[in-house]
C-alpha cells in the first residue's frame, strides 16, 4: 500500500495535490510519503514480533534511500541502519539513530571507516573477508578496544530480480564460504581485537518468492548450530534483507506476514537475536518521481516520443536494470490510451525509461509520476551532463517540505577549482 491516490482528478500524496509540490518546488523533484513509510516499517515488525522472533533489529539499508530526514521518519519509531560506508554513518547519526543500532557492511571498508565506526560505537560490523577480519582487529588494537563483528556468509544461494542486484552466489563478491565461516570465527573468538557475536548473509534484492530466502535461511541455522556445537558463542543471527515489493508489472510478492511465518518456522527454538536489513521494501513505494512533459516529439512513421525534463541522472534504474515503473499522469485525460516511447534529455539512447508503453494522452507541459521510485532513486542520481542534482520533498498529511534543495548552477561550478597555471589568461 501507498499513499499516492487520485483526489478530485489529480494525484496527491497525502493530502498534497503533486501539483501544489511542482509549482512551489520545480520539476524534476521526488516526493516521499512519511505516511507510507511509517507503515511499511510497522507492518514488518508487526509481522515479525507476532511470530515470537523477539525484539528483533530492523537496520534499513540506507543505500536504499539515505536522505537524513527520511532516517529519521523511521528512526524514531525504532529502526536501524544498515550503512555501507563513512558517508551513511554519519548520515543515520545525523538522523538521531543510536549507534548501537547501526550495522556496518560492505566489502571494502578502509581503515578510517572501521576506526570512525568504532569510535562511534557502531552496533556491529559485518565481515565479508579475512583480510578484513585482520584489518578490523588491528585498528581495534591500535584504539585499545574490540570490534564487535558479525561474519557475512555467502550462502550460494541465487536470488534477486536482476543478476545485478544478486548478492547471494559463491561468484559474488560478497561474504565467505560456510567453510572459513566457521574457520574466521573460531579465529575471532581467539582475538584480542575482536568479538564476535553472530553471523550474517544477504542474498539479493527484490526477492518475490520465499524458496530461496528460506533455503539460505536454513543453511544459517545449520551454521549458528554448528558454532554452538564447537563451544563458541551466537548471540545474533542477521538475515538480511531483500523481500521484494509490488511493482506494477511483477508478480505480487511474499507479504510481510507471510516472511515472518517462514523465518519463524525456519528458526523454531533457536534461541539469537534477530537481525534484518530492508531497504526497498520499505521506501520503495513510498516516493515517486515527479517530471514535466516537455514535448511529443511524432516520427513519419508514427513513434511518438515523450520528452521529459527528467533523465537517467536523476532515475537510472531503467537504464542499469531494464526497471519497470509505473508512470501516471498527474492529472489524466478520458480516452484511448496512446503508445509512447519515454525518454529523457540527456544525449545517451540509454536515457529511454520505457518504450511502447500505452499511456493517457500526454501534452506538453503536463506532469507525470514516476511510481515506486522512493527506493534506489535519488541515491543513484548524478550530475551527469552538468544537469542539477534533482531535490526531494516529504510530505506529512497536508504539509511538505524540502528535504533536499536542488543546487544552483553556482553551487555546482563552485566544487571545482582552477589550478594556477591555468587560472590566469596571460
Amino acid at each position: 500500500m501507498n499513499h499516492f491516490e487520485l483526489s478530485g482528478g489529480e494525484l496527491a500524496c497525502e493530502d498534497v495535490g503533486l501539483s501544489a509540490i511542482a509549482e512551489a518546488v520545480g520539476t524534476p523533484v521526488y516526493v516521499y510519503s512519511t505516511a507510507t513509510l511509517e507503515r511499511h516499517y510497522t507492518v514488518l515488525r508487526d509481522a515479525l514480533v507476532s511470530e515470537g522472533l523477539g525484539d528483533p533489529l530492523i537496520a534499513f539499508a540506507v543505500k536504499s534511500n539515505s536522505n537524513v530526514a527520511v532516517l529519521r521518519t523511521l528512526g524514531r519509531l525504532g529502526a536501524g541502519a544498515d550503512t555501507v560506508s563513512e558517508g551513511e554513518i554519519r548520515r543515520a547519526l545525523a538522523a538521531g539513530i543510536p549507534a548501537e543500532r547501526i550495522v556496518f557492511s560492505g566489502v571494502g571498508k578502509t581503515e578510517a571507516e572501521i576506526a570512525f565506526a568504532l569510535r562511534n560505537g557502531v552496533g556491529e560490523i559485518n565481515v565479508e573477508s579475512e583480510p578484513e577480519m585482520h584489518t578490523a582487529s588491528a585498528v581495534a588494537q591500535s584504539m585499545g578496544t574490540r570490534a564487535t563483528i558479525a561474519i557475512r556468509v555467502n550462502p550460494d544461494v541465487s536470488a534477486g530480480g536482476h543478476a545485478k542486484i544478486s548478492t547471494g552466489k559463491s561468484d559474488n563478491k560478497f561474504g565467505v564460504s560456510f567453510s572459513e565461516a566457521e574457520r574466521l570465527y573460531a579465529q575471532a573468538s581467539n582475538n584480542a581485537g575482536l568479538k564476535p557475536v553472530g553471523v550474517t548473509c544477504h542474498i539479493g534484492s527484490q526477492i518475490t518468492h520465499l524458496a530461496p530466502l528460506e533455503e539460505a535461511f536454513v543453511k544459517m541455522r545449520s551454521l549458528v548450530e554448528r558454532l554452538r556445537g564447537e563451544g563458541l558463542a551466537v548471540e545474533r543471527l542477521d538475515l538480511g534483507g531483500g523481500l521484494g515489493v509490488p511493482y506494477f508489472n511483477m508478480p505480487t510478492p511474499a507479504t510481510p506476514a507471510d516472511y515472518a511465518a517462514m523465518i519463524a518456522r525456519t528458526m523454531k527454538g533457536l534461541d539469537v537475536q534477530f537481525a534484518f536489513e530492508p531497504g526497498r521494501m520499505i521506501s520503495a513505494n513510498a516516493g515517486v518521481l515527479l517530471s514535466t512533459v516537455q514535448h511529443i516529439h511524432e516520427r513519419p512513421e508514427g513513434r511518438k516520443f515523450v520528452v521529459l525534463d527528467a533523465a537517467m541522472n536523476d532515475l537510472i534504474r531503467p537504464a542499469m536494470y531494464d526497471a519497470y515503473h509505473d508512470i501516471r499522469p498527474v492529472k489524466p485525460r478520458e480516452g484511448d490510451p496512446v503508445t509512447y516511447d519515454v525518454v529523457g534529455p540527456i544525449c545517451e539512447t540509454g536515457d529511454t525509461f520505457t518504450r511502447d508503453r500505452d499511456l493517457p494522452r500526454l501534452e506538453a507541459g503536463d506532469l507525470v509520476a514516476f511510481m515506486s521510485a522512493g527506493a534506489y532513486g535519488a541515491v543513484m542520481s548524478s550530475e551527469y551532463n552538468s544537469r542539477l542534482l534533482v531535490p526531494e520533498v516529504l510530505v506529512n498529511g497536508d504539509q511538505f517540505a524540502v528535504i533536499r534543495p536542488r543546487p544552483t548552477y553556482e553551487d555546482m561550478l563552485d566544487r571545482e577549482a582552477m589550478p594556477g597555471w591555468l587560472a590566469s589568461d596571460t
